[in-house]
């Protein structure tokens, strides 16, 4: 192995090449969390063996880790994590449950003893909260339906996991516990944790945050300091970092210092992410991937094609469209690291040996690769899809569509459809409402559509991105489409799904950014709303009449 001669040196080098593999494989328009893993493989003991800073890089690692998902608990205030919770919770056991005995049949199928075929199985089921969720906050989809579901999801697989390597471990020789004691260990000690932090959150936090706001790099290295000390606290108690990191970010989701606190963290995140894929690279073991690859080709089609389809199933049983349930299912289908982690604990505790951790490792290697493809392309997947995924849709029953039958109410007379019922967009009503018009109302929240129809709004559960349920609407009456979901995204969508039903009235969308306005008048949007300048604007006009 090639020495540096000291330790900052090799990560010198090791970011000269992940910038150099990086800008090839921008060039050839393939992902870079491909292209890091390849750098981790290249510069590793199965490559040229060009580093020895392990311990460093898997620090980083564990770091950017920590801060990726601190930084998703912080968009994630806690009242709309209750919103997606139920469906969360169904699709995520249920996928697990199905997709670990299918997984277990088809691993015994395919040669593997009992205890072999349990741990491929178990490492089937769970889906990668790191690629998932960096990948979906490129996209600016986090915040999206699909996005927060795909998170639900991923939180309870991670609890799991959890669960899962404590069993597992509670079978070693080594345990010094019996399983109901760890189990009663872990439920004691993770409601204690989440307690503590309740208090915190409620009656500490919000002071303290308003103190060391008056200097942003103050505020900042507290954020980053909170992030890393529950995620340390997180693994002390036996849950993994990430639960920890993800608790710190929620615990500061209600605080109005969030945006500042997230926009200024993304950049370090980035970079600290770097290192968590060459750290998989580097320790993927090459001489153990190709003892088994058409098993690997066989379980790796059951996790792209099989996990989304079970997803979809689940999801569309609690009332979802297609299009949410699709994309969000497209989301999942890869394995995690995890599954990498719990076959390195079967390999450790003798219960399985290098050839099952070789199979699951290369399992990981495809669908993580081809998934990334799948999350980048989904809509235009969807689209190609559409044909299917409608005959499909047709036979899963529906029991929770209520909140979405327009078919069920008399709609008529309606002036204006808005889609979003949130802060601006309920503001938007009531001042529509004192001139008399006829308002149609949609949100993706169930709890916020229940809320506005007790107000007496003909409100309905729907997703502006769907294009099946924006041709239900009754465009034909509606004189304007007005949608306060800002993003490029949503606007660009809802204007293709009305240009395609021939809608004539006029279109009005909601944007953060000037470039963005720009963009969204340019596809045919006759107004664009920008809430920030129009309140300044207001505030403004308030003042000089005022002072006049």
């Amino acid at each position: 192995m090639f020495s540096f001669g000291s330790v900052f040196s090799e990560i010198a080098c090791i970011l000269a090449i992940a910038t150099a593999v990086g800008a090839l494989a921008l060039w050839l328009r393939q992902p870079l969390i491909m292209a890091f893993i390849i750098v981790g493989i290249l510069i590793g003991p199965a490559g040229l063996r060009l580093v020895s800073a392990n311990e460093e890089v898997e620090l980083l690692a564990e770091l950017g880790i920590a801060l990726l998902l601190f930084v998703v608990g912080l968009k994630l205030d806690p009242h709309e994590i209750q919103s997606v919770g139920s469906v969360a919770i169904v699709a995520g056991m249920g996928q697990i449950i199905i997709t670990g005995i299918l997984g277990d049949v088809i691993a015994s199928f395919l040669g593997f003893d009992l205890i072999s075929a349990f741990y491929i199985g178990l490492s089937l089921t769970f889906s990668s909260t790191i690629i998932v969720v960096k990948l979906l906050s490129d996209r600016q989809e986090i915040d999206a339906l699909h996005g927060r579901i795909a998170l639900g999801v991923l939180i309870v697989q991670d609890l799991v996991v959890v669960v899962a390597m404590i069993l597992l471990t509670a079978f070693s020789e080594e345990s010094q516990q019996s399983l109901g004691q760890e189990i009663i260990s872990v439920i004691v000690k993770g409601g204690l944790f989440l307690f503590f932090i309740a208090i915190l959150t409620r009656y500490i936090l919000p002071q303290l945050l308003h103190i060391l706001a008056s200097s942003t790099e103050l505020l900042l290295i507290f954020a980053i300091s909170w992030a890393i000390a529950l995620a340390a606290v997180g693994d002390s108690l036996g849950f993994s970092k990430e639960v920890g990191a993800f608790v710190a970010g929620v615990s500061l989701a209600s605080t109005t210092y969030r945006a500042t606190i997230g926009a200024r963290l993304v950049s370090l995140r980035d970079f600290l992410l770097l290192f968590f894929f060459i750290d998989l690279g580097i320790h993927i073991n090459v001489s153990y991937l190709g003892a088994e690859i058409l098993s690997a080709i066989v379980l790796s089609l059951f996790v792209l094609l099989g996990k989304p389809l079970m997803i979809m199933v689940l999801m569309s049983s609690r009332g979802y469209r297609k299009y949410t349930s699709t994309i969000t299912s497209l989301s999942l289908s890869q394995i995690s690291e995890f599954s990498l982690i719990i076959a390195a604990l079967g390999l450790d505790l003798g219960h399985i040996d290098e050839n099952v951790l070789g199979l699951i490792t290369l399992v990981g290697l495809i669908t993580m690769g081809v998934s990334t493809y799948m999350i980048m392309y989904s809509h235009i997947i969807y689209e190609k899809l559409l044909p299917v995924v409608s005959q499909f849709d047709r036979l899963i029953p529906h029991s929770h569509r209520k909140l979405g039958d327009l078919d069920a109410v008399n709609v008529h007379g309606v002036d204006i459809i808005l889609f979003g019922l949130g802060r601006y967009g309920g503001s938007l009503i009531q001042a529509l409402q004192g001139s008399g018009l006829q308002i149609l109302g949609v949100d993706f929240n169930p709890e916020l559509v229940r809320e506005w129809r007790n107000k007496g709004l003909l409100a309905f559960y729907g997703d502006a991105e769907d294009p099946e349920f924006a041709a239900t609407l009754p465009l034909n009456e509606a004189k304007w489409v007005i949608s306060t979901l800002p993003g490029q995204r949503i606007g660009l969508t809802l204007l293709h799904t009305l240009e395609y039903q021939k809608f004539d009235g006029k279109v009005a969308l909601t944007s953060h950014t000037e470039r963005e306005m720009d963009i969204l008048k340019n596809a045919g949007s006759d107004l664009v709303l920008l809430p920030f300048r129009d309140a300044a604007h207001e505030a403004a006009r308030m003042l000089v009449t005022d002072l006049n």
